[in-house]
């Protein structure tokens, strides 16, 4: 199981109410959410090995050189740090700290996204991995054959999709693995992905079904193919400079310099003394409790 990390606690800290405080006041709903969504789980879908992944670089530079516009809008005021919510910026540090008192793996990569470390992951696996984000990004992953599947959060722990090749053509109507492709097209303005204007998510669909990915749109463009959805030619021809790049920052990395990790739930936590007074400085009571519980394998 490999936990999009920031995707949780996002989805925790805008789901917990921020009365939720430490002792001396701080927020720390973040923080309680996240572990709570971990303990249940992990309760509920056992894994065999569990990675917290994290985002050493939530801009590569190799994806803002392709696409500029990459994630622009989500920079602070010093142009380089992602803009986190004032209440959420503390906690992320503790968060990480509870992780590794904990005894989970957590992994990252100099110059990589969370997504890039969960594709590393995913493709050195010989076994059957859930991929646990709010994401849709992530769908490019399944994999039936290999057994890789999103574990999506959108609708709350409570109301999770399983994602494999199926629901990816039952939700787009596009082959099960063609995802990367199709979001490069149709584009992201949550990422400030442009997409090919004029574009929109049925054209980007039909695209796919007739040429099957972007090489293959490029190459009939070339070759002055029929078979475009009307008015689509153009756009694409105009879009020519955008398509030769986009996706290197659409498809995730399977290859980042992610470090060997285990990621077997730990026996006893690798802190406990730590992570009991962690526990009492940040009030997280009951939540740290139930997540030391499920995780430990003692």
């Amino acid at each position: 199981m490999l936990l999009d990390t920031a995707s949780l606690y996002y989805r925790a800290f805008f789901g917990v109410p921020d009365t939720v405080r430490a002792p001396d006041g701080t927020p720390v709903n973040a923080i309680r959410g996240l572990l709570d969504m971990i303990a249940r789980l992990v309760r509920a879908r056992p894994p065999a090995r569990l990675v917290a992944c994290w985002d050493e670089d939530w801009r590569p530079a190799f994806r803002v050189a392709a696409v500029p516009s990459y994630k622009a809008h989500r920079l602070a005021a010093d142009g380089t740090a992602e803009e986190t919510p004032p209440a959420l910026a503390p906690q992320i540090p503790v968060i990480e700290e509870v992780l590794r008192m904990a005894g989970l793996a957590v992994a990252g990569a100099p110059g990589y996204e969370a997504d890039d470390v969960m594709g590393t992951l995913a493709a050195r696996s010989a076994d059957p991995v859930d991929v646990v984000t709010g994401d849709r990004d992530l769908f490019q992953l399944v994999d039936d054959h290999r057994g890789v599947r999103i574990i999506y959060t959108m609708r709350g722990l409570t109301n999770m999709d399983v994602i494999d090749e199926a629901a990816v053509t039952a939700k787009y109507d596009i082959p099960g693995r063609a995802y990367a492709d199709f979001a490069a097209l149709r584009g992201d303005p949550s990422d400030g992905l442009p997409g090919v204007p004029g574009v929109g998510e049925k054209t980007a669909a039909a695209l796919i079904r007739t040429f099957g990915s972007i090489d293959g749109i490029a190459t009939a463009l070339d070759a002055g193919h029929g078979g475009f959805p009307r008015g689509s030619r153009d756009k694409l021809e105009k879009a020519r400079e955008y398509l030769d790049v986009a996706l290197s920052v659409v498809k995730v990395a399977d290859d980042a310099p992610v470090p060997e990790v285990d990621g077997t739930l730990p026996a006893v936590p690798a802190d406990a003394a730590g992570l009991k007074e962690l526990g009492e400085r940040w009030g997280l009571g009951s939540s740290l409790s139930r997540f030391v519980t499920a995780v430990s394998r003692a």
